[in-house]
């Protein structure tokens, strides 16, 4: 059919009419206790573009970005190949998602994810996110071994759909949700007793674990990482690496469990696959895992989702992947690691709140405890009492308001702030970030002020939790 007529969406023309209604079309129609907790900290900024390692608001603010959208925009935002690529793919009118065909640009991304994996990966499934690639894994492993129970890490975090929850190690995020998915036990963070003796039960399909978990970026060292995977191997059980966050030069390898030496039979990634554009996942494996779920010809479409093969995605993957070899980008993770952890290690020897710092590359966990001095300690207790944890939210917060520097802490009841910059980020933007936590930790250790700044920022936040669109509030 011939398309006729005017033109009747114009995105800068409703951008423009409705700016400022963020918070208000958010607390009316989507997540309200989201609005709640984003107004509460005052982080309640209307973000009007993205460059870099960079966020800029409608007054022209510029903010740090540690975060990077928990690791998607792995190249920063607005990266020009990316957007290039994109623009490409638009104009060439791509025949997508035809469904019923076996299209060029899946198997081109499929082969050059391949070539970057360990020999024993042979086969891929593309899919929409890091949580249908956990999906996927836990069902290829079951229907490969023919076994069911599936075993995780203690607070481990592998996604929020039903299966990914099972296999879930935190209660706060599975509470309300059961029954989940059956024939799933936990583990003890790295305890390979226990390990072994849940394989010795002889169900075990499969072994899920973050080669460095993200809430709260624990690690193991290579040694004990090996004796799991034998012990998994071992007992004719597959070992899964949910690579989604670590992966695609995270921790300064393409995969973080090329640091350990590890063989995984089924790797999961999605996050900076997408190139911060359009969302991807996948799931990588042996081709004799791939067949044992596909098995024959009746059973080629018994997994399967609609967006699988997204052009869109596809492109922005193959894109990202050329950037990554072009601008050195794993490297250079790997060399920002090492200034990462003199920089803060540095600071944790003139500062006793700062304890421990754990991470690899661009991936940092920096955990603050107990202090030894009497007024700091006084502090530390007077904030802890309110909640456990309640320290590193004093810090997160001025970071943001006084440094304009976005953070977040690690994980609920853990005093840890966990960075997840851009993998561009380089020794500029380490300093911004260096020199403002080390002026806060000198200023806690000083005096209370920072204590002040958070509880009057928390206090402002709660009177205002109710949000207007920023119009009326002008008309007000």
């Amino acid at each position: 059919m011939e398309r006729e007529g005017a033109v009747t969406f114009n995105l800068k023309e409703l951008m423009e009419e409705r700016h400022g209604d963020n918070f208000a079309l958010h607390a009316q129609y989507l997540n309200p206790q989201l609005t709640k907790v984003v107004t509460t900290l005052g982080f309640d900024r209307f973000y009007e573009r993205g460059e870099g390692c960079y966020l800029f608001d409608d007054e022209g603010n510029r903010y740090l970005d540690m975060l990077s959208g928990f690791g998607v925009f792995a190249l920063g935002r607005s990266h020009p190949v990316i957007k290039d690529a994109l623009r490409q793919a638009l104009d060439a009118d791509l025949p997508g998602m035809v469904q019923m065909d076996c299209a060029l640009l899946p198997g081109l991304l499929a082969e050059q994810l391949i070539a970057r994996s360990p020999k024993q990966i042979e086969r891929l499934f593309f899919c929409n996110s890091g949580a249908e690639a956990v999906e996927a894994a836990i069902k290829f492993a079951r229907a490969s071994t023919g076994r069911r129970r599936i075993l995780y890490h203690a607070h481990a975090y592998h996604g929020l759909t039903m299966g990914a929850l099972a296999v879930n190690g935190s209660a706060d995020f599975r509470e309300g949700f059961g029954p989940l998915l059956a024939d799933t036990t936990e583990i003890p963070f790295g305890d390979l007793e226990v390990l072994v003796r849940e394989l010795k039960r002889g169900d075990v399909a499969a072994f899920i674990v973050e080669p460095i978990q993200g809430k709260g970026v624990y690690e193991l060292d290579a040694e004990r990482w090996r004796e799991l995977e034998d012990a998994v191997h071992g007992a004719g059980a597959l070992f899964i690496c949910d690579e989604v966050q670590t992966g695609l030069g995270r921790t300064g390898a393409f995969y973080a469990f090329e640091h350990f030496g590890l063989a995984p039979d089924i790797i999961t990634i999605s996050k900076a696959l997408s190139g911060g554009y359009v969302p991807v996942g996948a799931m990588l494996t042996s081709d004799k895992i791939l067949r044992g779920t596909y098995s024959s010809m009746d059973r080629a479409m018994v997994h399967s989702t609609t967006f699988k093969n997204n052009p869109m995605a596809m492109v922005a993957g193959l894109a990202t992947l050329s950037v990554f070899d072009d601008e050195h980008i794993v490297e250079h993770a790997a060399a920002m690691g090492i200034v990462w952890r003199v920089r803060l290690e540095e600071l944790a020897s003139r500062h006793e709140f700062l304890h421990v710092v754990r991470g690899r590359g661009q991936m940092i966990g920096i955990e603050f405890g107990r202090p030894t001095s009497r007024g700091a300690r006084r502090r530390w207790r007077l904030v802890e009492a309110t909640r456990t944890a309640m320290f590193t939210q004093t810090l997160v917060v001025p970071l943001f308001h006084r440094y304009r520097i976005l953070t977040q802490v690690a994980a609920d009841n853990i005093n840890v702030i966990k960075l997840l910059p851009p993998l561009i980020a380089a020794d500029a933007e380490i300093d911004l970030f260096i020199s403002a936590l080390d002026e806060l930790l000198s200023e806690a250790e000083r005096s209370g002020a920072s204590l002040v700044e958070f509880g009057v920022t928390m206090t402002k936040g709660m009177l205002r939790r109710s949000p207007t669109s920023k119009r009326a509030a002008a008309r007000s």
